[in-house]
C-alpha cells in the first residue's frame, strides 16, 4: 500500500485523544508520531519532518496557532490540519484563524473518525 510512506505527526496535549488519533491513523496504514505539546512536536519536525501535521489549537505551553505560525516561517511546504472544540469562545474563532495562519484544513472537535480521514487522504494523496 502506498500510504505506508506518509508520516504523520499528532500534536495534541490530551493524552486519550491524542492516543485515539494515532491508532485510527496508524490502522489506516501511516507512520505516526505524536507529540504532547506544540514544543515537542516542533522539536520532531526540526529533526525529522513528517508529512502532515494534525494539531490541536489550545494546549497549555505553547498553543496550536503559535505552532502553525512556525512551521509556515521556517518555509515549509507541511501540511496542516487544526482540531480544536474551542475552550470558551468557541472552536469557530480559533480554528478560522488557523486557516489564516496557514492551516491546509481545519476540524471542530468532537468529530466523526471519517471526516478526519478524508482531509487526510486529500492531502496525503
Amino acid at each position: 500500500m502506498e500510504q505506508t510512506a506518509k508520516r504523520i505527526l499528532v500534536v495534541e496535549d490530551d493524552d486519550s485523544v491524542r492516543r485515539l488519533l494515532v491508532r485510527l491513523l496508524s490502522v489506516e496504514g501511516y507512520r505516526v508520531q505524536e507529540a504532547g505539546s506544540a514544543a515537542a512536536g516542533l522539536e520532531i519536525i526540526h529533526s525529522d519532518p513528517p508529512d502532515l501535521v494534525i494539531t490541536d489549537l489550545l494546549m497549555p505551553d505553547t498553543d496550536g496557532l503559535e505552532l502553525i505560525m512556525r512551521i509556515r516561517r521556517s518555509g515549509t511546504s507541511l501540511k496542516i490540519i487544526a482540531i480544536s472544540a474551542g475552550g470558551r469562545i468557541g472552536p469557530n474563532t480559533y480554528l478560522k484563524l488557523a486557516e489564516k495562519l496557514g492551516a491546509d484544513r481545519t476540524i471542530t472537535k468532537p468529530f466523526q473518525p471519517e471526516t478526519l480521514l478524508r482531509a487526510v487522504r486529500e492531502l496525503l494523496p
